[in-house]
């Protein structure tokens, strides 16, 4: 989209401007100004003979400056809470390609997750630095608020990958400097629903977003088992935790599936409601099932496993059950969704949510079987594990087109991303 164009989408040469979504929180700068300096600065240029090009450049550089921070503003001002799934989806893909010794896409994706985490710490914290009003609106949206839950769960998923690797001390500080993430989001989201002032009810906003809950959970177990086996006994008090975290995500999974499926019941559901988060109903099982593979290959005769492992074993292998059941229905409402009611498919940021159940889906097949020596299991992870990456590839071709795309919202010097 050329400056021109932009311009005349954006609307640009009016008095006052709205910010984005057109709610009036915020002025644009006109940018009447900006074409008089440019279109003044040619007319030098012209009368002296191309000696005024110096300025010429500035501008067009300022101009474009411009519009990248206006853009980058913009993206940190909407940052979706979910977008951490990116780090998830990206971990563990990477952990599935290393399990069938595909080491080099694993330590390609790895990387990749790497920076991804490093950059969406930085964008929430200027987000919630900048514009601290529209992140405590989403945390307190139950729509969306559960997707905050990513932030826990992403950096366990991470760890897993590298404690493939042996760095056990890495894993380890992911996993504390989550938890005090976990206990803020696990009693002040619910309870702000619960108790706080609200004029109508939750449940119709109910989404598959909720099931983040329970990953982020789930995620905790995970890290716990694998950071049990990093010095020689800490299994004594890290498996206790490991299974107590793992007990909690399963009454959870089991009370938030009521929940979700009474609401897609309860009213006629739309495609913009049916959205990828959806497929986090099936991802909830994966990690459960993953996490109960890391418990089981601790040693069998600590109390607590003496106490539950057969608990533990049965119950993830009726979840990973369930989890495959809903693959189909899922691959249904999606079709649904895109070809039946709605547009084709373009990019949003919960498509990592959909990724992520597909590439944990064979790591926990893969773990699962081999703790328990169901070899079909790991067949099935085997397959599983490609159509994970290639889900992988296609969201993020998607996401680097949308990010490539040119925004309606870029205006040069903008203070109109609203708080």
């Amino acid at each position: 989209m050329g400056a021109e164009q932009a311009a005349n989408t954006a609307g640009w040469g009016s008095d006052h401007e709205h910010g984005p979504g057109g709610d009036g929180r915020g002025p644009v700068l006109r940018c009447d100004s900006v074409r008089r300096r440019v279109g003044a600065g040619e007319r030098a240029d012209q009368g002296s003979g191309g000696r005024g090009s110096g300025i010429r450049l500035t501008g067009s550089a300022g101009f474009r400056a411009g519009l990248a921070m206006n853009r980058i503003r913009q993206e940190i001002a909407d940052l979706h809470p979910s977008y951490a799934a990116l780090v998830m989806a990206t971990g563990i893909v990477s952990t599935g390609l290393a399990h069938f010794g595909w080491d080099v896409l694993s330590d390609v994706l790895l990387v990749v997750a790497v920076v991804a985490f490093a950059v969406l710490l930085v964008a929430y914290a200027w987000r919630l630095i900048a514009y601290p009003r529209r992140a405590l609106a989403d945390a307190w949206d139950p729509g969306r608020g559960f997707g905050y839950f990513s932030l826990v769960a992403a950096p366990n998923v991470l760890g897993v990958r590298l404690a493939l690797d042996h760095h056990l001390g890495a894993s380890a500080v992911l996993a504390l400097a989550s938890v005090p993430i976990w206990l803020v989001l696990t009693y002040a989201i619910p309870g702000v629903l619960i108790v706080g002032h609200r004029r109508e009810s939750v449940l119709p906003r109910i989404n598959g977003s909720w099931f983040m809950w329970v990953v982020a959970t789930q995620s905790l177990s995970v890290a716990a088992a694998t950071v049990a086996v990093w010095r020689p006994g800490l299994e004594v008090w890290l498996a206790p935790v490991a299974v107590a975290l793992w007990g909690i995500g399963v009454v959870l999974y089991l009370m938030l599936t009521s929940l979700v499926t009474a609401r897609l019941l309860d009213d006629p559901v739309t495609p913009h409601a049916l959205s990828p988060a959806y497929w986090v109903y099936m991802g909830a099982t994966a990690i459960t099932v993953l996490a109960a593979a890391k418990i089981l290959a601790l040693p069998a005769g600590l109390p607590v496993l003496v106490s539950t492992r057969q608990v533990v074993s049965g119950l993830a292998y009726l979840l990973w059950a369930f989890g495959t059941w809903w693959i189909p229905l899922l691959l249904i409402f999606g079709v649904w969704r895109h070809v039946v009611r709605g547009p084709l498919m373009g990019y949003e940021p919960t498509l990592w949510s959909m990724v992520f159940p597909l590439g944990m889906y064979a790591a926990a097949s893969d773990g699962y079987g081999r703790s328990t020596g169901l070899w079909f299991m790991v067949d099935i992870a085997r397959v599983e594990v490609w159509v994970g990456f290639a889900a992988w590839v296609a969201v993020a071709i998607a996401m680097g087109v949308a990010l490539l795309r040119p925004s309606r919202h870029e205006v040069p010097g903008s203070h109109g991303v609203a708080e």
